[in-house]
């Protein structure tokens, strides 16, 4: 078989190239995301191997005569089209766990970051300003987290929280109530998890149901003076309803690993291009851009999975993933 493996960096490729070693299977490596302009280049593969910055939507899969199987290398699939998938019989896999623990440790990198100023107290030295001004911050301990979503993220999240003396209340739509029950939380309604919370971390997945899951109605629910950390995916915040709401006041900073249209914003020059304004959405790269520089925003460019043991565990699933598929027995089906 002929196996394509896209958005790879050099140091991926020798465990990739295992896979070839040990079978007859062509592997060839594609440094670029996976899109409607290079997939004709390799239209004859039967395994595509891609990340999350590939977009494999139907125009770009109708271009793959061959394709079995999908293996994406993380663990939301939003960014392929899984109607047109289950029409041509092609297997989706993908990494249901890999960085429960590395997500989870980012969050509180973004919430400590907000806490104790740090990014403006690091500016602020470099200036050669050692004075406090502006920098005064406040304690986790004895704080409310207010965590959605409580699957492997959430629960790693959670346990964290306990050990900076946090209190803990969540919102899922199917309850963990043993795990509550051993870690010392409770659930509650989503609007009682919004109106009591400081802190708010989000933690589900990119569905039609959770897209803009906290908008203009959740915020104006929240307390004032909220922060809000969002690692999970862009679209699951209104980031509009956000901008007004870090306005007034109502949240007083935001921690962001993850934004809508977050591939398209590298290029500010994309902004003013035709044809860009035809394939996204311009209002919201233009809020993303506001988000970008505003000083109560601290924003990373999704790298919350990025450690090398999370990266290691991602290609490992993954090779596993396709060697069963070869052997006829899949694993870690979408």
């Amino acid at each position: 078989m002929k196996i394509i493996i896209y958005e790879v960096e050099d140091w991926e490729r020798p465990s990739f190239e295992k896979v070839a070693e040990e079978s007859e299977h062509e592997v060839i490596f594609v440094p670029r995301p996976l899109s409607a302009e290079n997939a004709a280049e390799n239209s004859d593969a039967e395994i595509i191997s891609t990340f999350i910055y590939s977009d494999l939507d139907a125009e770009v899969l109708n271009k793959f005569t061959n394709v079995k199987l999908i293996a994406t290398r993380s663990t939301g699939y939003d960014h392929i089209a899984i109607d047109t998938c289950r029409e041509r019989g092609i297997t989706i896999t993908n990494v249901p766990s890999y960085g429960d623990n590395t997500v989870a440790e980012h969050v509180f990198g973004l919430l400590l970051s907000i806490s104790h100023n740090i990014p403006r107290a690091i500016y602020q030295t470099r200036m050669g300003d050692f004075s406090q001004r502006n920098l005064q911050g406040f304690d986790l301990q004895g704080k409310t987290l207010g965590v959605f979503g409580t699957g492997n993220i959430g629960e790693h999240v959670i346990r964290i929280a306990k050990g900076f003396g946090m209190e803990v209340a969540a919102y899922d739509v199917k309850p963990r109530k043993k795990l509550a029950d051993e870690l010392g939380f409770c659930y509650g309604s989503m609007e009682e998890v919004l109106y009591g919370s400081h802190v708010i971390t989000l933690h589900v997945p990119a569905t039609p149901k959770t897209r803009h899951l906290i908008g203009e109605r959740e915020f104006k629910l929240m307390r004032d003076g909220v922060v809000l950390i969002n690692t999970a995916r862009g679209n699951i915040v209104d980031n509009e309803a956000l901008l007004h709401a870090l306005a007034d006041g109502k949240v007083a900073a935001a921690g962001l690993d993850v934004l809508p249209e977050e591939p398209a914003i590298r290029e500010e020059a994309e902004l003013v291009r035709s044809v860009f304004r035809k394939s996204h959405n311009l209002e919201t790269l233009l809020v993303n851009h506001i988000l970008l520089r505003m000083r109560n925003v601290i924003i990373t460019p999704h790298s919350a999975f990025n450690t090398r043991e999370a990266i290691q565990r991602i290609i490992n699933t993954t090779i596993e993933n396709i060697q069963s598929f070869l052997e006829g027995t899949p694993t870690n089906k979408v």
